[in-house]
């Protein structure tokens, strides 16, 4: 048993850690070891959920969470005191809709980087931290280090620091940092690169289309310094690189578009050895459509540990998939060394976030702190950007438009209810507007009005194909899909989420991207309307699209 690269960076194991891994590694017994490898879905109130959790006896469980903090704090402690070995507790914490919901409400990547400002993004950061430890987590699925370059990509949209390569590295890398001084794992993704490719790798396999010298310059350049900073863990998604195959193939065929999720090229040969990893790689959840679209469901399993992950991510029948690498195992498919190896590296993760060593009392203590709040709505007010504003409209009030038109779709989230409705016209009449919502009837008379009002309430959409400027839906039928009242009633259209929306109204006179659907968003939206703070005009992303008259 070779456990030379314990010592080594990222895990950066001392001699009673390695001790750790290497006793518990031989204390497992096969079915055990192969346990380790998965990492399953948890969400919802299931009272059976702990008895199976101690029947499987999983390597980590990935928490979806619901809305009463205490409650989730029980559920991870509970989980862990009846684990044989400390559990990976892991989220997706990436801010705004992507936050606890019970903990502080924080801007997610393209809104701190319109901030750019890498000190908010430390303090975020801080606050992303200390509420998942507070709580039990102690592996976070981000930094996302995409690169927002096909601006009709539903998948990238708002979890990127944007499309600047410096600017993401200026803000992933204090992320990195923050979040593993707190004790929580990070996570590049998604590995090889996403960004160029405007498809869902939720529906397909997305390809990376760089040549080698284009990867190298971009996403070579990232990951590099993400794993220089240490980062612990990186995710392996569905993703093809065929030009790196074919760097290393002569005549690679269909093979060049195997997903990285299971290609031991681009795994083992391109992150391992030419990049120097050393730390954990984790699949991207082995049930979306860019794995199962190419090879079989349950043989997946076990093709992404022998192409090169050490932990499977999500399993709907975990005892067949658990049976089913077991037997790859045996029968020699997935190669003993390959399988050992990822062991290891699941107990040398849990070993360097010291779970080893974890106290038997669970966390305790407030989850969120009125403090960090004021810190978190101060950063979201820096975040809107006033993209064009070719009426000198800004700022509005009461006085001058008082009758307020909203036209919306609402809120749509993939992973929440949706659609839901704005809280920022309630805001409005609050402040003494008359506020109309707009429903499906014949033409607005313009002297019923003094604004117009467009909200746009779609962040990054996985499993939606496009992100787009649904005018029939806005307008409420074929007709109204084509009324367009900036000519007659002053209009100003504010989206919550993705930034490109110019892309299909490229005449609209006042655009504001705001990155985030959040109530606390909204609210500061409000305050930049009505003039009571400086708009931020940094945009992290070409918001034009690259059409001139959309400047205008």
């Amino acid at each position: 048993m070779d456990t030379s690269f314990l010592s080594r960076a990222p895990f950066g194991l001392d001699a009673r850690a390695v001790a750790w891994v290497e006793t518990t590694y031989r204390a497992l017994s096969l079915q055990d070891k192969v346990a380790q490898l998965f990492n399953l879905l948890s969400r919802g109130t299931d009272p059976g959920e702990l008895d199976r959790l101690t029947r499987l006896r999983p390597g980590g469980i990935t928490r979806y969470f619901g809305r009463d903090g205490e409650a989730e704090r029980a559920r991870l402690v509970a989980a862990q005191k009846a684990a044989p070995i400390p559990l990976l507790v892991s989220a997706d914490l990436e801010g705004s809709r992507m936050s606890l919901p019970f903990g502080t409400q924080l801007p997610n990547p393209l809104a701190l980087a319109a901030i750019d400002d890498p000190a908010v993004t430390a303090d975020i950061s801080r606050i992303i931290a200390e509420e998942a430890v507070s709580l039990g987590v102690n592996w976070s699925f981000a930094p996302v280090i995409d690169i927002n370059h096909a601006f009709r990509s539903s998948i990238v949209g708002t979890r990127s620091f944007g499309s600047d390569l410096e600017t993401i590295r200026r803000h992933a890398l204090p992320h990195i940092e923050v979040l593993q001084k707190h004790g929580i794992a990070a996570t590049a993704k998604h590995w090889p690169g996403e960004g160029y490719d405007d498809r869902d790798q939720h529906l397909l396999t997305t390809i990376n289309p760089l040549s080698m010298e284009q990867w190298e310059a971009t996403f070579g350049r990232l990951y590099r310094a993400a794993i220089d900073a240490g980062v612990l863990s990186i995710m392996s998604a569905h993703i093809a690189l065929p030009a790196y195959v074919r760097s290393q193939l002569s005549d690679p065929g269909v093979e060049a578009f195997r997903p990285a999720s299971i290609s031991r090229l681009l795994n083992i040969e391109l992150l391992r050895h030419k990049l120097g990893f050393n730390g954990l790689i984790v699949s991207d959840a082995s049930e979306m459509a860019g794995l199962t679209s190419w090879c079989r469901i349950r043989a997946a399993k076990s093709q992404i540990i022998a192409g090169g992950c050490d932990m499977i991510l999500f399993s709907r029948a975990p005892e067949e998939d658990m049976a089913e690498v077991r037997a790859a195992v045996e029968d020699g498919r997935l190669p003993a060394e390959r399988f050992e190896d990822a062991v290891l590296r699941v107990l040398a993760l849990k070993a360097a976030l010291g779970l080893h060593e974890m106290a038997t009392v669970g966390p305790t203590g407030a989850i969120a702190r009125a403090s960090d709040k004021v810190i978190a709505d101060a950063a979201l007010r820096r975040a809107p950007t006033l993209v064009k504003d070719t009426l000198g409209l800004l700022p509005i009030s009461p006085r001058r438009h008082r009758r307020v038109l909203v036209i919306s779709g609402g809120i749509i989230s993939p992973l929440h209810d949706s659609p839901h409705e704005f809280s920022l016209p309630d805001m409005l009449a609050r402040e003494g507007f008359e506020v109309t919502l707009h429903t499906q009837q014949p033409a607005v008379d313009p002297a019923g009005f003094d604004l117009v009002l467009y909200l746009l309430g779609e962040e990054t959409l996985l499993t939606r194909g496009r992100i787009f400027l649904d005018w029939a839906r806005l307008g409420g039928d074929f007709v109204g899909a084509m009324r367009r009242y900036w000519h007659d009633i002053p209009t100003i259209m504010v989206s919550f989420g993705y930034p490109y929306h110019l892309y299909d109204a490229p005449r609209v006179p006042v655009y504001i991207n705001a990155y985030c659907t959040i109530d606390e968003m909204q609210a500061a939206v409000i305050d930049l309307l009505m003039g009571r703070h400086p708009w931020n005009r940094n945009s992290p992303v070409d918001p034009f699209c690259g059409l001139e008259d959309a400047k205008y």
